[in-house]
């Protein structure tokens, strides 16, 4: 097992995330698909998140088929901004059935202020529906930073994998800090780091330094058996050259061969 089979990236449709760039003064929308995003990083890794509806259900088998040189693929059942119209696991079943390599059923912008998005009585039916064939599909959600809360562990144990994301960049000198958090709540889910390219509160690249911190510390904790992963977001940033994006090419270049025990 090398550090790159452990590599994912978060995807959108093409240009999905183009009013939050513009906020930063980039007025061309990005126009790499999930797909490409894979391919330019050199990940074979790949989550791919419904955002306003997008991309539709009539487009799943094109875009699945796009994806099928990668190795793992996760498939949103909640969307971008906790969005699920009404109950979206049935089509990413049949569609897993099909394409053996979709192997995990993702959930979004899962956590809120008030709560989350599914109760725990139905998130233990999801659970339970996570079968594709013959396979058991792994369950996996977002948490963030600013939202760790002991409320989250008991649909924490339900999930197999989360992924842990500092929203804005400020807050990334504490990430060893918030991680522990994490490990507290949740000891046994398994867990993966997300590394935004873009600062979205701040409207701006993530400082190059602070990019570099947390793939230094992503990469420490996963060959101390803490982490199971990164998780780079994403293809919707990804083409305009921004340093965050580009060092991350790099450096995925750098240590994607180095071993990891397992």
């Amino acid at each position: 097992m090398t550090v790159r089979d452990k590599l994912w990236v978060f995807t959108c449709v093409a240009g999905a995330d183009h009013k939050w760039l513009e906020r930063g003064g980039v007025t061309t929308a990005s126009r790499m698909t999930p797909a490409e995003g894979a391919f330019y990083l050199g990940v074979p890794n790949l989550i791919l998140v419904r955002s306003e509806g997008q991309p539709p259900a009539e487009a799943f088998e094109q875009y699945a088929r796009s994806f099928a040189p990668l190795d793992h693929v996760a498939w949103s059942i909640v969307g971008s901004g906790g969005r699920h119209d009404g109950d979206e696991l049935p089509g990413v079943l049949d569609l897993a059935a099909r394409f053996p390599n979709i192997s995990t059923a993702f959930m979004d912008d899962f956590f809120t202020s008030d709560g989350a998005n599914l109760s725990l009585d139905e998130l233990r039916s999801v659970r339970e529906r996570l079968v594709a064939g013959d396979r058991r599909l792994d369950l996996m959600v977002v948490a963030y930073t600013h939202m760790l809360d002991q409320r989250m562990a008991p649909f924490l144990e339900l999930c197999d994998a989360v992924t842990l994301w500092t929203w804005s960049s400020d807050d990334l000198p504490d990430l060893a800090a918030n991680f522990a958090r994490l490990e507290a709540i949740s000891p046994d889910t398994r867990k993966l780091l997300g590394c935004y390219f873009w600062d979205y509160p701040n409207a701006k690249p993530v400082p190059l330094p602070l990019m570099q911190q947390q793939c230094t510390m992503g990469l420490e904790w996963m060959l101390e058996g803490r982490l199971d992963g990164l998780v780079f977001l994403g293809n919707t940033v990804a083409d305009f050259g921004f340093d965050s994006v580009e060092w991350s090419r790099q450096w995925i270049q750098e240590v994607g061969q180095r071993e990891i025990q397992e």
